[in-house]
């Protein structure tokens, strides 16, 4: 069994590489980091379509936190000031509102310093705010994966 969470992300996307490193050198999260190109997600218990689709962050007892949720995770695994932000992350209406704006940085995450064609979503149209709401955020008509993974955990 693992002793530390893991922080999962797009090693391909040089925005999400870029934006690692900052967060590894300013807010220093207590976790491994690893690309999901190189993760053995299936240990992990996480699904390609997911690690794909938003950061991730495994805590060692296997629960999945993905998207904003994840920086939450971060945020508050580094201590201090970012604990505090972290802990805002995760209180509605802060959580909601974080949700949309994670989705729509990494829908556009090509857009972004750093960006390029690997950064896209796959089965994205593009475009501000033309990103899929997840079941739990109430959208009708939207869905998640149909692997069965719960994508926000709240």
């Amino acid at each position: 069994m693992r002793t530390r969470p893991v922080l999962i992300f797009d090693g391909d996307c040089g925005f999400c590489t870029m934006s690692v490193g900052v967060v590894q050198r300013l807010v220093r999260p207590r976790c491994e980091v690893v690309a999901w190109q190189q993760a053995d997600l299936t240990s992990l218990g996480v699904t390609e379509e997911r690690a794909r689709y938003e950061a991730l962050w495994v805590t060692p007892t296997g629960r999945v936190y993905g998207g904003a949720q994840a920086v939450a995770k971060i945020l508050l695994s580094g201590g201090g000031m970012w604990a505090v932000a972290g802990a805002l992350l995760t209180l509605p209406p802060v959580r909601w509102a974080a949700h949309g704006v994670y989705r729509l940085v990494a829908d556009n995450r090509a857009r972004l310093p750093g960006g390029a064609g690997a950064c896209a979503v796959p089965g994205r149209r593009g475009g501000w705010g033309s990103g899929t709401w997840l079941p739990s955020a109430g959208a009708p008509g939207r869905s998640a994966p149909r692997d069965g993974t719960t994508w926000y955990a709240g």
